[in-house]
């Protein structure tokens, strides 16, 4: 059942924000650090151990999947609760520290987007359809599908 992943994350989180605390602790600093990306973590290793061990039943892998391709909103929530303002009131060091972050994180993805670029050609149908995406359609009438072939014994 789809539930069972949702208890899952439920539990990785508990534990994520437990430990995220014992770090915030252990360095010194009164909030929870990297809690969110623990429970994350631990929730693709569980996930990882239950689909190998066999574990990991179809409704589970749905729930999980799910919460999976939630994570982006979820830190974002959970950052929402971190106190902003105590942050930058410490001192200059936080902007910096969080505008360097960004521009680290902007020459990466130019970086990768250089690395990653495709030279093979888009095929006719490929550029046809794109073109009708945008607008630009020229009056040609779609091709049909090909028939699929079955197997008639």
């Amino acid at each position: 059942m789809t539930i069972f992943g949702v208890a899952l994350l439920a539990l990785c989180t508990l534990i994520g924000v437990y430990l995220g605390d014992l770090l915030g602790v252990a360095l010194g600093v009164k909030a929870n650090v990297g809690g969110v990306g623990l429970a994350m973590i631990l929730l693709i290793a569980a996930r990882v151990w239950m689909l190998r061990n066999g574990k990991l039943g179809h409704g589970t892998k749905l729930g999980v999947e799910f919460w999976a391709t939630m994570y982006i909103p979820i830190v974002v929530a959970m950052a929402a609760q971190q106190n902003v303002v105590a942050a930058v009131s410490g001192g200059p060091i936080v902007i910096i520290a969080a505008t360097g972050s960004l521009l680290i994180c902007f020459a990466f993805v130019a970086l990768l987007g250089r690395i990653g670029r495709r030279t093979a050609e888009t095929s006719p149908e490929v550029e046809h359809g794109g073109s009708v995406i945008g607008g630009d359609t020229d009056g040609e009438p779609a091709r049909p599908a090909p028939a699929l072939a079955t197997d008639r014994r």
